[in-house]
């Protein structure tokens, strides 16, 4: 079994993402969900469903971004940019 940074991916609502990126990214991700499914026993994981999670991932262990995440003020949740 493959060690990856990502787990399982929950079969959440989808969300709706329009972004262009290049070629052999977008190649990279499809392996990796190749990858993932096939760790997980499942079929291919979509690109789409990848993004989320390897971003959301990506900020939790960037440490830098949460040292200086830790210095700005806090904003109200209802005000923050969507």
């Amino acid at each position: 079994m493959t060690k990856l940074k990502l787990g399982s991916i929950s079969d959440d609502k989808p969300v709706k993402l329009t972004v262009e990126l290049p070629a052999q990214l977008h190649r990279d991700l499809i392996a990796y969900g190749e990858i993932l499914g096939q760790d997980a026993g499942q079929g291919p994981i979509e690109p789409k469903k990848l993004v989320v999670p390897i971003l959301e991932r990506f900020i939790a262990t960037d440490r830098g971004f949460a040292r200086a995440r830790r210095t700005l003020p806090k904003r109200d949740s209802a005000k923050r940019i969507p």
